[in-house]
């Protein structure tokens, strides 16, 4: 019998984590990937603007409307939060019209502010592969929220995010991390964070939001699900 809930996902043309995303999905869901056109940049500001562009993005919403999915999901942090909360919002708006309407959707960025709304949390270090003009941008998006960034730590990457090992991301978080903060929130759908998120939290006593955890997190709430249990989730066995 075939999944009951389907959810499209627009991703950046480099996206090497489908996978991530789908250890998040419960039995019964099933996600439909789509892409953005490619582009040669480096993960860079310039970058993020193009692939956000709400005319791109519509048209993979629209080439996935076919399946008639349950919701719209936009994965990618830096092309929903590059042009502020407005444009965060006129994308997510964009999406759900260009879908048909009657499904919702969502950005990544979107539902970083979602979780830490439901955790009541205003104050946040910041972990990312960027470089510091687009993890300066995040931080805006943030602060435009309602969010203080207490403190950060970047990778300074413009290319093949998806091969930082975990222990470089384990590094990263340790030292974006200070006692002010209230959660760590880790950028980048292209950055694995999925097997570390429950170490991090135990070491360092806070909720860790990764990108791919708040994007899943999010979409199935839109659809009246939620993730599997830490014990059942797909592929954790050892």
């Amino acid at each position: 019998m075939s999944p009951t809930v389907r959810i499209a996902v627009v991703v950046p043309h480099d996206m090497v984590l489908d996978h991530e995303l789908w250890r998040w999905a419960p039995a019964d869901t099933t996600l439909l990937f789509n892409r953005t056109p490619f582009t040669d940049r480096a993960v860079t500001l310039e970058m993020a603007e193009e692939i956000s562009e709400t005319a791109t993005v519509e048209q993979a919403v629209r080439d996935l409307s076919a399946a008639d999915p349950h919701a719209y999901v936009y994965a990618c942090t830096s092309g929903s939060f590059v042009h502020g909360r407005h444009g965060e919002r006129r994308l997510a708006a964009a999406m759900q019209r260009a879908g048909g309407g009657d499904a919702p959707a969502i950005t990544t960025s979107g539902a970083v502010l979602e979780s830490l709304a439901a955790l009541g949390v205003s104050r946040v270090a910041v972990a990312t592969p960027y470089d510091v003009a687009l993890a300066a941008r995040f931080a805006s998006f943030l602060a435009e929220a309602g969010v203080t960034v207490v403190s950060t730590g970047d990778l300074g990457l413009g290319h093949h995010i998806w091969e930082v090992p975990y222990e470089t991301t384990l590094e990263l978080v340790r030292a974006a991390d200070t006692d002010t903060a209230e959660a760590v929130v880790v950028s980048c759908t292209n950055l694995a964070t999925y097997d570390i998120l429950g170490r991090l939290e135990a070491e360092l006593g806070k909720p860790v939001i990764s990108a791919n955890r708040a994007t899943m997190e999010a979409a199935l709430r839109l659809v009246g699900r939620t993730p599997p249990t830490a014990e059942n989730l797909w592929g954790q066995a050892s």
